[in-house]
């Protein structure tokens, strides 16, 4: 399934894209969008990911969020083999309708990373005395 065979009508004139009340999500070239999950009781950043038209109908659909896996070039139904089911309370998308954000609440352990880890973003970028730039694990 592409954007242009899904469910979803293209974007129309900006005016209705930024301030109308019809869903019509703008995927990139590559049939896309980006989607951000955020844990739905402390607002903590989880992780980002992509959807192609049908995940993003299978996760409305289901209530449960579906991606598109960019490494394995397939659908992903988060948490399928983990237990780390990412159950939907609220999407919102933004202005121009590129990007989404999922509030969501998560089953199993309650981590999300496949490294094990309760989010994705576990690491800060720091910049060192010599001006480059590296990472060293950011408490919480």
């Amino acid at each position: 399934m592409t954007a242009s065979d899904s469910a979803f009508e293209p974007p129309g004139p900006r005016a209705a894209v930024e301030e109308g009340l019809a869903f019509t999500p703008r995927f990139d070239r590559d049939g896309l969008i980006t989607c951000i999950a955020v844990d739905a009781r402390d607002g903590r950043v989880l992780m980002l990911a992509h959807m192609n038209a049908e995940s993003l109908a299978r996760t409305i659909e289901t209530g449960e969020a579906w991606y598109w896996s960019r490494s394995r070039a397939e659908l992903w139904h988060k948490g399928a083999t983990s237990g780390q089911i990412q159950r939907v309370v609220e999407m919102r998308v933004d202005c121009d309708q590129d990007a989404l954000l999922i509030r969501v609440e998560v089953g199993g352990d309650g981590g999300c990373c496949h490294t094990g880890r309760r989010d994705c973003f576990y690491r800060a970028v720091v910049r060192q005395q010599d001006g480059r730039a590296a990472l060293e694990f950011a408490g919480r």
